[in-house]
């Protein structure tokens, strides 16, 4: 029983292992919602470029996906800006699989990962 247990818990690590390893894409595609007027536009970024949105910055530190796997779960690297005001809006990783993990709080604007691009 234990020697079975053991086995199940090694099978399991390995699998586990398996899965955090990641691939690093050279962009992503953000989708950008202003609240105010409805408007939603989808925004391509390369790793380490800034656009703008309305009036904020964005800036794509990375964008990682499951190794194998582009179209996979992607989770992006950001800072967020916002002009005339002093500080980062949103400032870490943002999963496109669940926005609401770490969502940027911001009155007016909503930003969101949806994939990473690879070329």
């Amino acid at each position: 029983m234990m020697l079975r247990l053991a086995a199940l818990c090694m099978l399991l690590g390995g699998v586990a292992l398996a899965q955090d390893r990641t691939e690093s894409a050279s962009g992503a595609v953000l989708r950008g919602l202003d609240k105010l007027n409805g408007t939603v536009v989808d925004i391509e970024l390369p790793a380490g470029r800034t656009v703008k949105f309305e009036r904020l910055n964005i800036t794509l530190t990375e964008c990682r996906y499951p190794a194998g796997n582009p179209a996979g779960n992607a989770y992006a690297g950001l800072q967020i800006t916002e002009t005339g005001r002093a500080g980062a809006v949103f400032s870490g990783w943002m999963v496109a699989s669940s926005p609401a993990l770490n969502a940027m709080e911001h009155v007016r604007y909503d930003v969101w990962v949806l994939r990473c691009t690879t070329s």
